[in-house]
């Protein structure tokens, strides 16, 4: 495999501006999971884990400003988002420090020999150990988030396991440097550097997601992108898990007393959500549905006005312009299907936001109208107006899996009258996540959240934002009628590390 160069490149321009690095050979990729391989050990020690994810944050903080720097250079995100996104991702890893310190994710519990019971029970004692070397796939929309530093790094570091990551092609630089801040963080605890490995280029991504010594990945991209190392993860002579988010079009479903109670809102607080970003959020909505009629035109009509208003803006690369312009021109294409904002091109790199319109009718049944079911990336939604219950309904049971799902009720129907219990019901089936009242652009970090959903939202029932995105990383281990002193510390009687656990049955925090 030849050696080639990797650039930063300006998206406001499409320029190259420096060359970063170049793209890692198999050697190469062998010799950063090798290393990684060989850290495991130094991070065996939960205290060592959780110092060196407060750390990292620490660290992270602290370089703010050269990385918002470095990250807007190559993303054209804007300081405002960048710093806000960089927050997020220091406060992820010191929740993560945190969970490591509680130590319930390692899920202990010990039950003592019964003869009573039927069949009689032995001494048995079970919790969680780390898989091993975890191959990070990073997202081009969350260069901190999603990326180097992101979820899956400081999940799968807070369960044990040393990463590599695949830096991803629009923000090189940056991943060098949060490299290197991690690295450097590492090292204040006695970690090896090879903790935290990076390897740029396509045939890269692939060498990584087949190397014996990688236990398990984490992915966030394309449907098309992530299938193909899904299915190199299942091909592998030992298969491994494979955490891949590819895709979603995250509806909105409108009732008709919603629209008619405050269409003018919902219209409004629809433009924000589809255009946060430049509609670059793995969350966007991506089709609404709408009661025809007085109510339904209100609510439309408030959506026009603010999309009008909305700015043109940059998307993180050029390919993703052509993307997202060829996927406009296809759907304005079809018949039935209406523009009341046309998106498209705003100058030569930069694209305008605005939505489709299409009955019902026409999504009801397999047709050409079905590229309208799947995510366009970028800043446009399609509003499909629907006749009555029955006609939404229809359109429902044709989406596939989606990370979120949203329904939008009137007063009564939010507090219990009327359908609202029965879409809520009709909602959970399609998606990880279900919001009432609400938009879905906006995952917050939090311990009961779940950023997930049925395929092709995400290729496992994990999630991939939250505390228990940390289990994806573990697999549990019973030891049966093991002497105490070969035990390890967590399923010892004594419990010397303090550890929540259950004892014969018993819940002991």
């Amino acid at each position: 495999m030849a050696a080639a160069p990797v650039w930063s490149v300006d998206p406001r321009t499409g320029k190259q501006r420096e060359q970063v690095a170049v793209e890692a050979t198999a050697h190469e990729v062998d010799t950063a999971v090798r290393a990684a391989h060989e850290a495991r050990a130094a991070l065996a020690d939960r205290t060592v884990r959780a110092a060196f994810l407060r750390t990292a944050a620490d660290r992270l903080q602290a370089a703010g400003d050269r990385l918002v720097e470095a990250a807007d250079a190559e993303t054209a995100l804007g300081p405002v988002r960048l710093t806000g996104e960089l927050a997020r991702t220091c406060f992820q890893l010191r929740a993560f420090a945190d969970i490591v310190d509680e130590g319930a994710f390692l899920g202990v519990v010990i039950d003592h020999p019964d003869d009573t019971a039927t069949p009689p029970i032995p001494d048995l004692r079970r919790y969680k150990v780390p898989l091993g070397v975890v191959a990070v796939y990073s997202a081009s929309n969350f260069p901190f988030a999603f990326s180097v530093a992101g979820g899956d790094t400081a999940s799968a570091l807070a369960a044990g396991c040393p990463v590599v990551v695949k830096a991803h092609p629009d923000h090189p630089a940056l991943s060098e440097l949060v490299a290197h801040v991690l690295r450097n963080a590492a090292a204040e605890h006695g970690v090896p550097a090879g903790v935290v490995g990076v390897v740029h280029g396509f045939e890269a991504g692939l060498e990584l997601i087949r190397h014996p010594l990688v236990a398990a990945a984490g992915f966030t991209g394309s449907v098309r992108g992530g299938r193909a190392l899904f299915d190199a993860a299942a091909a592998r002579p030992v298969p491994i898990p494979f955490h891949g988010e590819l895709g979603s079009l995250n509806p909105v479903l409108v009732t008709e007393a919603a629209a008619a109670e405050r269409g003018e809102a919902i219209g409004t607080g629809l433009a924000g959500s589809m255009t946060l970003g430049v509609g670059q959020f793995c969350v966007k909505p991506g089709l609404v549905l709408v009661p025809s009629g007085a109510a339904g035109d209100g609510l439309v009509k408030s959506l026009t006005d603010a999309v009008s208003n909305s700015e043109a803006g940059v998307l993180l690369d050029h390919r993703m312009r052509d993307n997202f312009l060829a996927g406009v021109a296809e759907r304005t294409g079809l018949p039935e299907v209406d523009s009341p904002v046309t998106p498209g091109a705003g100058g030569e790199h930069t694209v305008s936001a605005g939505f489709l319109t299409v009955a019902a009718s026409a999504l009801a049944e397999e047709g050409a109208h079905d590229v309208l079911l799947e995510e366009c990336f970028g800043p446009v939604t399609v509003v499909v107006r629907y006749d009555d219950e029955a006609e939404a309904t229809r359109v429902l049971s044709r989406l596939p899996g989606n990370l979120t799902a949203t329904v939008h009720l009137s007063a009564e129907e939010a507090a219990g009258e009327g359908r609202g219990a029965a879409v809520l019901a009709e909602l959970t089936p399609l998606a990880g996540r279900v919001l009432v009242n609400g938009w879905p652009t906006g995952v917050a970090v939090a311990p009961a959240q779940h950023h997930g959903g049925p395929y092709p939202a995400t290729t496992s029932t994990s999630t991939s934002v939250g505390g228990t995105a940390i289990e994806r990383w573990l697999r549990p281990v019973a030891y049966q009628g093991a002497p105490e002193a070969l035990l390890p510390p967590e399923l010892r009687d004594d419990n010397p590390l303090g550890l929540p656990r259950r004892f014969n049955g018993v819940m002991e925090v």
